[in-house]
């Protein structure tokens, strides 16, 4: 007699150990990334995952299979920006351009307002959003970090800054190498779809004076991978051209150390960058006040990145009008083209007739 089939047996429960952002935590099995995102409480929709410092991408997480011993990062999907592959608006553009708008144009994104703004440092995200508000700012900088896995439903930044409004620009802050910088990046774009994205490399924790050696090596590999790259960098026309030549889209040079509100240090330099380059040169770090930013217009940048400056003043909010004010007069003054220097006093009005 024929043995009557019978079915196959499921496969046994198992125990994993995984060390998730850190932590060391465990689960039963067996359990594919897109089971542990659900038993966590995330949104597959929000969130980024690297497997053993492997990306995993999204139409992956259902059928990667987890194993005892896995390490992960999991981390927000927190903005927006546009998604990759998608083209500026052509027709908003042109309607700018024969209006004789004064706009200026990064990786392929035209933007009428050339003050960018950071959203970190502020008091809770209703501040941050009305900071922004006030500055006119179309691009803001936003970190890449860590689920918060003890509250995974916690308000994030796009709760309050509208991502459909503002473009999104991930950095790398905090990153002391380029292999954390590239491995950030790529995080962000795999969890917002960004490109455009802002490079930082520091070389100590004490002056957060950018590593340039880092910094080249981070750029030569994010252009390779298909970024449109914005580095932060030392006041170096050197080192700003060899970033240009390399195919980032737009050189940031410090005014002074970050967060340190002393202004424009180095004006010489700055000019120097400002004309030999041929992408967009934008002041990062260093800028205290509204004639800090007014003086790097009239040097002739094409903008300014500042956060401390406007997110630890008394009134953020008034601050950061006055950082529109600010920008919109440098950038007047520049291109009205300043009065000459002389070494003795002119008088302003005519001597003849003069009773």
């Amino acid at each position: 007699m024929n043995a009557i089939p019978q079915p196959a047996a499921a496969p046994a429960a198992t125990t994993l150990s995984l060390t998730i952002n850190g932590e060391a935590r465990q689960f039963a099995g067996p359990l594919t990334v897109a089971g542990l995102l659900g038993t966590l409480g995330l949104d597959t929709r929000k969130v980024a995952v690297e497997r053993n410092l492997e990306i995993v991408p999204k139409s992956a997480y259902a059928a990667t299979a987890l194993a005892d011993g896995d390490r992960l990062e999991i981390v927000h999907f927190i903005g927006g920006g546009a998604p990759e592959g998608a083209k500026p608006d052509a027709t908003a553009t042109a309607t700018a351009q024969a209006a004789g708008e004064d706009s200026w144009t990064v990786g392929g994104r035209s933007f009428r307002s050339r003050l960018i703004v950071g959203t970190g440092k502020y008091k809770d995200f209703e501040e941050t959003a009305r900071a922004i508000e006030a500055s006119g700012a179309e691009m803001v900088t936003v970190a890449v970090r860590r689920v918060n896995l003890s509250d995974p439903k916690a308000p994030m930044l796009q709760d309050h800054v509208d991502p459909r409004r503002y473009v999104f620009l991930p950095n790398t802050a905090g990153c002391h190498t380029a292999q954390e910088a590239v491995r950030t990046l790529r995080l962000a774009r795999e969890a917002g779809g960004w490109n455009l994205v802002k490079l930082e490399v520091l070389g100590d924790s004490k002056t957060l004076y950018p590593d340039m050696a880092e910094t080249l090596r981070a750029a030569e590999a994010l252009v390779k991978d298909g970024f449109e790259v914005m580095v932060y960098c030392a006041d170096d026309p050197i080192a700003a051209k060899r970033l240009e030549e390399m195919g980032c889209v737009a050189i940031m040079p410090l005014a002074a150390p970050i967060g340190s509100g002393l202004g424009i240090q180095n004006p010489v330099m700055l000019r120097i960058i400002i004309e030999n380059a041929r992408v967009p040169v934008l002041v990062d770090a260093g800028v205290g006040t509204a004639s800090d930013a007014a003086v790097a217009m009239e040097l002739g940048c094409d903008g300014v990145l500042m956060n401390t400056a406007i997110a630890e003043s008394k009134d953020p909010i008034r601050m950061a009008r006055a950082m529109k004010l600010a920008i919109e007069a440098g950038r007047l003054a520049y291109l009205a083209g300043r009065m000459a220097k002389r070494r003795y006093a002119d008088p302003s009005s005519p001597l003849a007739g003069l009773i």
